[in-house]
């Protein structure tokens, strides 16, 4: 596991920010995650970003909370993240992907309307994520395969929300362009 302190301070300040109702800080400490993640194509930072990104978008929405199942959804993640500190804290990578897998596991457990939402929310913070890290230069075909999304998804995310026709000092120059087209290829 690369960058593990980093890793464990993302999910302290994480939890503190819950406790806040912090979307806001939730969200940037995802995005510090994924900076990382670009760097090292470390799993482990991505789903630290991916599960923390998600908990910012659960709450931000807060129309979950009316849902049934929710209260024990949002108790086990939490408990969760406290075994996911403890983890980082006693250096158990086992144990830190455990419970990252837990709370995978948990979605899987819910029915409804929670079920689909949910699972809606790791979707499009799974894409999002990989959008970042191809902005941060990485192959989308690296980054699709790391975050488990199709090349199809990533794409379209990316012409969608990042590659459309600006003009101005924010245009894309021919040469990131053709990069963009080179990596869908790959």
């Amino acid at each position: 596991m690369y960058e593990r302190e980093n890793i464990l301070r993302i999910f302290q300040e994480t939890k503190n920010a819950v406790v806040k109702k912090d979307s806001r800080e939730i969200r940037r400490l995802s995005d510090q995650t994924t900076n990382s993640a670009s760097l090292t194509h470390d799993p482990d930072n991505i789903a630290a970003a991916v599960i923390v990104y998600s908990l910012s978008e659960m709450l931000e929405r807060g129309d979950y909370e009316k849902l049934p199942g929710w209260e024990k959804f949002y108790r086990l993640y939490l408990d969760s993240i406290d075994k996911i500190i403890e983890a980082l804290k006693n250096k158990d990578d086992n144990s830190y992907r455990e419970n990252i897998s837990k709370i995978r596991e948990f979605i899987e457990k819910l029915s409804g309307k929670l079920k689909e939402n949910i699972q809606e929310v790791f979707r499009r913070a799974s894409i999002d994520k990989a959008s970042k890290i191809y902005n941060h230069g990485i192959s989308m075909g690296i980054t699709a395969k790391l975050l488990g999304v199709t090349l199809f998804e990533l794409t379209d995310y990316a012409r969608g929300n990042k590659f459309h026709e600006i003009s101005g000092e924010n245009a894309l120059n021919v040469k990131t362009r053709i990069k963009f087209a080179m990596d869908i290829f790959k």
